[in-house]
């Protein structure tokens, strides 16, 4: 019998979540998906330092003499997630999303400003803008900054997804692609409700998906819906027959490794013939309905605050390695004692772990540093994860 995963991509798009090229390289999938708490992680591999330090003398020079480190970091952040991307895109057949700066979530213009420059940088490398989506929060700005976008023949995937409000925002500005997070939705129902589990037919996540999958499908929407931050198995096999499902290497590994049968379980013939209100979407709707929308209020803040966190640590991250390139052996040792300090930035209650809820950055990162599965991050796992640096004083 063939594997879940070998059945799953014969209804469904897989995309691998991760920036680790290795993964990618093991499990082919067709597209690929990037984020500063990914690239932070791949970064502190041994085998893309290369890149990492091209990257960083490069920004150095285009930067000029004035520049202080932490400009340079900013500037070579984007240069990096593109350099990564490139690479990404010289093994898979189809698409690589790059993500914008979470901090400028609220910015319509500075959201059009870094996406058209992340666009002619790849344009640079040879790389043509149908093999790049451009990746923004599923803010009303944000949105309105991807509608343009999508108008100049720039693919935007919308990510953070949390609520139908955003969905069909999205799909009535003609985005290329969103990516509802099935996982954290879980978590917050978890939290809220005091539930400790719940099976993947119920699954809020799982429900929210479908609810969206199926609108799309009955008014035919071409946005197409790509899954994103999974728990477990049975969130991806409920979701079987989405567009696309982008899915961690550890999951990925665990549905190449398990034999059973695959029923498809979202279908756009299905959805066709189902009772369905179709609403439309102007800015005061869409901010009445998110306020009322606890999740979603709830898990949007988070999300941006987390990858601007994840960001911010990428930056410090990378400032310190520009020292350790450019200056002498004791300015660099001083450097790194000062940088950023990643578990005492994340364990919010000084408790001596990180959770997930603590964590606020890529569920996919949180899942490749949890060694041993416990739903924590102890010190000892983000020093084996991301080195020695990270080490609590």
């Amino acid at each position: 019998m063939a594997s879940l995963l070998e059945q799953l991509r014969q209804m469904t798009v897989v995309v691998a979540d991760t920036g680790d090229i290795q993964a990618i390289e093991k499990f082919t999938p067709r597209d690929a998906t990037t984020n500063p708490s990914l690239i932070t992680a791949a970064a502190q591999m041994p085998q893309y330092q290369a890149i990492v330090d091209d990257t960083l003398l490069k920004a150095k020079a285009d930067a000029g003499s004035g520049a202080s480190d932490k400009d340079i970091a900013n500037l070579a952040f984007k240069n990096l997630a593109v350099a990564f991307g490139h690479k990404i895109l010289g093994i898979i057949p189809g698409r690589v999303s790059t993500e914008v700066d979470a901090r400028l979530s609220y910015d319509t213009e500075a959201t059009l400003t870094t996406a058209r420059d992340i666009i002619a940088q790849y344009g640079e490398l040879g790389i043509t803008p149908d093999r790049v989506l451009i990746k923004i929060a599923s803010t009303w700005e944000g949105i309105k900054a991807a509608e343009i976008l999508e108008k100049e023949g720039i693919h935007c995937n919308l990510t953070l997804l949390f609520g139908i409000h955003q969905a069909i925002a999205c799909a009535e500005a003609g985005i290329t692609l969103i990516s509802p997070f099935v996982g954290r939705i879980l978590d917050w129902y978890k939290k809220d409700t005091g539930r400790d589990d719940y099976p993947a037919t119920e699954d809020p996540g799982v429900v929210s998906v479908t609810e969206i999958y199926n609108y799309y499908k009955k008014f035919g929407y071409s946005t197409e819906v790509m899954g994103a931050s999974f728990r477990s198995l049975g969130e991806i096999t409920e979701l079987a027959g989405c567009d696309l499902l982008t899915i961690s290497p550890q999951l990925l590994a665990n549905l190449d490794g398990t034999q059973a049968d695959l029923p498809r379980k979202l279908d756009p013939a299905k959805a066709e013939s189902m009772e369905i209100k179709k609403l439309s979407m102007d800015e005061a709707t869409f901010r009445s309905m998110h306020k009322s929308d606890r999740m979603a209020t709830d898990k949007l803040d988070e999300g941006i605050k987390g990858f601007s966190k994840a960001l911010e640590s990428l930056e410090n991250l990378l400032a310190t390695r520009l020292t350790e390139l450019t200056q002498s052996d004791s300015t660099a040792s001083k450097a790194r004692d000062d940088q950023f300090d990643l578990f005492k930035a994340y364990d919010l209650d000084g408790d001596g772990f990180i959770t997930r809820e603590e964590w606020l950055g890529t569920d996919a990162a949180f899942d490749a540093l949890d060694l041993d599965h416990d739903g924590k991050l102890s010190s000892a796992e983000i020093v084996a994860g991301l080195g020695p640096a990270f080490e609590v004083a």
